[in-house]
């Protein structure tokens, strides 16, 4: 496969090549009722960026099934092949699927991630639910870096954060405490899970997210202090003082921590936990005794 252009990243150059091809998807999910936020070209040859508006959970998660199947539709309208894999090229920057999150009250009205005394405007609230994330994160990786490509990416220094720290907009952290908006500040404080990539199951992903959360409201956890600076750059002394721990390198070492970590596999429930695991613990042996082409041919089209 041959990316569609080698232009550089936020280029107008870039824009102009796939114009066609992003007009039609923009029309396609308005079509679909699905709101774009933003659009531009990535750091990655060929890689483009397309967001769409924050929904409901549930609604979310729908919204990222409709989403993959209108991306790669387009595309093939245009005599194009799009893929979501997490890496679908080594040696370029990989595709992830953050998840950006606020906590709202019941009327809707009201974001309960907002503070106005705290540094960062972040509530209590939301440092016992992202506490809870961390806590469950190098189990909680199993369900939204889910395929075994998803490790070629989950490595430091790849903005794809792979420790189990959080900090205010930084993007080697497994949890960013995202910058609000000018002017709307109080409506949009939100944090962004960025341990995720589009091979998971976003209702799978959603829900163990949601769980991880509540159980850090439950049991009222700390996060501990934010970090700073890339956790990549620290030492394991400093990651040892800081309770930050490296993330699984690999799929299998993830499904490890799944099957460990009684709250996730509580909120799977027994059959799905067991199908899961045993499927996934499949699809990790079988990729293991191939090669890099096959993993990357089979990746690239499956998702």
């Amino acid at each position: 496969m041959i990316p569609v252009d080698e232009a550089p990243c936020f280029s107008t150059i870039a824009m102009q090549e796939s114009a066609t091809v992003i007009d039609d998807l923009i029309a396609a999910f308005e079509g679909m009722g699905i709101p774009v936020d933003s659009y531009y070209p990535e750091y990655g040859f060929g890689q483009h960026e397309l967001t769409i508006r924050p929904a409901e959970a549930l609604a979310a998660a729908d919204n990222q099934i409709f989403y993959r199947d209108a991306v790669r539709g387009v595309a093939r309208n245009h005599g194009l092949y799009a893929s979501l894999a997490a890496k679908p090229f080594p040696d370029q920057p990989g595709n992830g699927c953050h998840i950006h999150c606020s906590l709202w009250d019941p009327t809707g009205t009201t974001n309960l991630l907002w503070s106005e005394h705290d540094p960062y405007h972040f509530s209590d609230l939301g440092y016992h639910f992202i506490a809870g994330i961390l806590a469950h994160l190098p189990a909680l990786v199993a369900l939204t870096a889910a395929s075994y490509n998803s490790y070629r990416r989950l490595k430091p220094h790849l903005w794809a954060s792979a420790f189990t720290a959080w900090g205010p907009d930084n993007r080697e952290g497994g949890v960013r405490i995202a910058s609000p908006f000018w002017g709307q500040e109080q409506s949009s404080i939100n944090f962004e899970l960025k341990s995720s990539d589009p091979s998971n199951n976003p209702y799978l992903a959603l829900g163990g997210l949601i769980a991880a959360g509540l159980d850090g409201v439950t049991r009222r956890l700390d996060p501990g202090a934010p970090a700073l600076t890339d956790p990549g750059d620290m030492s394991e002394e400093e990651l040892r003082q800081r309770g930050i721990r490296r993330l699984p390198a690999t799929l299998d070492e993830a499904l490890d921590n799944l099957e460990r970590d009684d709250l996730l596999l509580e909120a799977l429930g027994p059959t799905l936990a067991r199908s899961y695991l045993a499927v996934k613990r499949s699809e990790y042996r079988a990729f293991a005794a191939e090669d890099v082409e096959f993993e990357i041919k089979h990746h690239f089209h499956k998702f």
